[in-house]
């Protein structure tokens, strides 16, 4: 099939925006490459204390028999999705001796979870770790001593962190591994009802705690098709998992197989090789069009319009809203997950998964199947769905949707486009999720009340203050600002005035999650309040016009003539203080929110 005239052209344009950086970074990997010291000429002094600890391996290891992977973990059992990695090094180093291959877990990352600090002065650190964990990945690669590369991540900042700091590295081969979600718990839209009978008043924190206890129940990643599966979809359609990986539920023998092939393949494909698949040449250009494809058809989280820029930049790729926003317009939406549906992402594996929709997308034009992969071959491979036959892994076609009201063809989608639109006036430029909202409220023009904090809207609804007609404005809530918190609180308060009948919209240069839909939101507002930014400008009354068919964020007010409002000063505790340096020097969210790659010149 044809590449679709719009993937082609934004696909064009992001090779030539890229030029100059991604040469440079090609150049640095393969000087990398070059400069890969053979463990045979290290000191017997670095190689002793790299040895000492792993007791079976070390007579291979002496011998350089055979390539040492590196394992990068991000297990805690804090985070549900992370609990099954607590095992998965001694079966990895099981795998890799299989094929005469060695395994060492090369570091860890911090792993934290939005779900458990949404609301909390935690969720201040929450963006940030995203260049912690990018690091912590660096140190860990540092040592010289591997053939390949095996990250174990899953949830939010954590996927995009393991991969900005492994494509430093990128002249190594790297497979992502995942764990897979939990089973279904209660009805997504029962949760809901639950969270919004709360918001109200009308149940209490016991019953709300058994709500989402039958929701959040077990180990894997959450249900939702929020930013942790986002990730899983996103290095499906980039090439970086096994195919068909990304939503095969722990503990099971197709989740032990997967991981099996995953440490035979990255030992597969290093350097002494003779099909060499190096990380730097995976993620390219085409690769990244292909995760923003994936994340509009499947109506994936809004984070991702941070961590796709970012992302890119560490491969050398540059990628902004201009081009995420015109690919939106081209494809359609083939998936209703929830939020955006009522099944979980269970249910989406069981109709067809990620084997239908990228076999949609590839023969509709709609994604690059040249691209290398991890695989045997190329994006073709991810058109497949994993089983088992006796105990043998294998791939057959997924056949057609096997639920019409969670997956289908683009033929017959959901809607036409991909519902992450661009929209942009004299408010600044902004995010919005028009997949996830109701066609008749992707236009609200109403007064603004304005807030520094979401715990202020929240006072104000209790108090019934915002029972009208509204555009709620959460300012100060940008990368500098405060670390960009994810904003999920506000969620149910503006469903319920929603829900009464009245027009309301969210406006703010802070983050909301991937599990957020309903309210029509412009979010990720660039520039932020804090040094000018248009929305400290703004004043309780104010007209406000957003909307998504249109494109437009705008007011009437003459925001030229006024004193932008006094800058909070950053709050101490939990240790935000420790992270000033990340706010102080973040860019802005179009680029990513990383004060990592800004300092870096990347």
């Amino acid at each position: 099939m044809t590449l679709h005239d719009t993937i082609h052209r934004v696909t064009r344009r992001v090779i030539a925006n890229s030029r100059p950086t991604r040469a440079a970074y090609l150049d640095l990997m393969q000087r990398e490459a070059d400069n890969r010291p053979d463990r045979s000429t290290v000191s017997c002094s670095n190689l002793a204390h790299a040895y000492a600890g792993s007791l079976e391996d070390q007579e291979a290891l002496k011998a350089n028999r055979g390539p040492n992977l590196g394992i990068v973990s991000a297990y805690n059992d804090m985070l549900s999705a992370h609990q099954p990695y607590g095992r998965y090094p001694e079966r990895l180093k099981i795998y890799a001796r299989e094929v005469g291959a060695t395994a060492q877990v090369a570091g860890g990352t911090p792993a934290m979870c939005d779900g458990v600090t949404q609301g909390e002065t935690g969720m201040e650190l929450s963006l940030f770790s995203r260049d912690v964990i990018a690091l912590s990945t660096g140190v860990a690669l540092s040592h010289a001593m591997f053939d390949g590369v095996l990250t174990l991540g899953i949830c939010d900042k954590i996927v995009p962190g393991l991969l900005i700091g492994a494509l430093r590295f990128g002249h190594l081969p790297c497979i992502f591994v995942p764990s897979g979600p939990m089973p279904s718990g209660i009805p997504n839209k029962e949760k809901q009802r639950v969270r919004q009978l709360y918001a109200e008043g009308k149940v209490g924190r016991a019953e709300l705690l058994e709500s989402e206890l039958g929701s959040y129940h077990s180990p894997g990643t959450c249900t939702f098709y929020g930013t942790a599966n986002s990730n899983q979809m996103m290095m499906e359609l980039m090439g970086l998992h096994i195919p068909g990986a990304a939503f095969v539920q722990p503990g099971t023998k197709l989740r032990q197989a997967l991981d099996r092939e995953a440490v035979h393949r990255v030992a597969a494909i290093g350097q002494d090789g003779d099909d060499y698949r190096p990380l730097a040449r995976c993620v390219d250009e085409k690769s990244i069009v292909n995760a923003a494809v994936g994340l509009l058809a499947t109506g994936g989280s809004t984070n991702h319009a941070i961590h796709l820029p970012a992302m890119a930049r560490a491969a050398g790729i540059v990628f902004d809203w201009n081009d995420l926003a015109e690919l939106s317009s081209a494809v359609p939406l083939l998936a209703h997950v929830y939020p955006n549906g009522a099944g979980d992402v269970n249910q989406f594996h069981a109709a067809g998964g990620m084997g239908y929709v990228v076999g949609e997308l590839l023969e509709a034009g709609l994604a690059h199947r040249d691209v290398l992969t991890v695989g045997r071959g190329d994006l073709s491979d991810y058109a497949l769905e994993p089983g088992l036959d006796e105990d043998r892994l294998t791939w057959r076609e997924p056949g057609p949707s096997g639920d019409a009201e969670m997956l289908r063809p683009v033929s017959d989608p959901f809607q036409p486009d991909g519902g992450m639109r661009l929209v942009e006036g004299n408010l600044g430029r902004a995010c919005f999720k028009s997949s996830a909202v109701e066609r008749d409220r992707w236009t609200i023009e109403a007064p603004c009340r304005v807030f520094e904090t979401q715990h202020q809207v929240a006072e104000a609804f209790k108090a019934g203050e915002l029972d009208r007609d509204v555009i709620v404005v959460v300012r100060f809530q940008g990368p500098r600002a405060n670390g960009m918190p994810e904003l999920h609180k506000l969620t149910p308060p503006l469903g319920v005035l929603q829900d009464r009948g009245y027009r309301v919209a969210l406006i703010t240069d802070g983050r909301m999650s991937g599990a957020s839909g309903k309210v029509p939101a412009a979010i990720h507002c660039t520039p932020e309040a804090l040094g000018g930014g248009p929305l400290a400008r703004l004043r309780d009354g104010d007209t406000i016009r957003l909307c998504a068919a249109s494109g437009e964020l705008s007011t009437t007010a003459d925001l030229a003539s006024r004193d932008p409002a006094p800058e909070p000063r950053p709050e101490g505790g939990t240790g935000r203080e420790l992270f000033a340096m990340f706010r102080n020097f973040a860019d802005s969210a179009e680029k990513g929110g990383s004060a990592m790659l800004a300092t870096a010149g990347l």
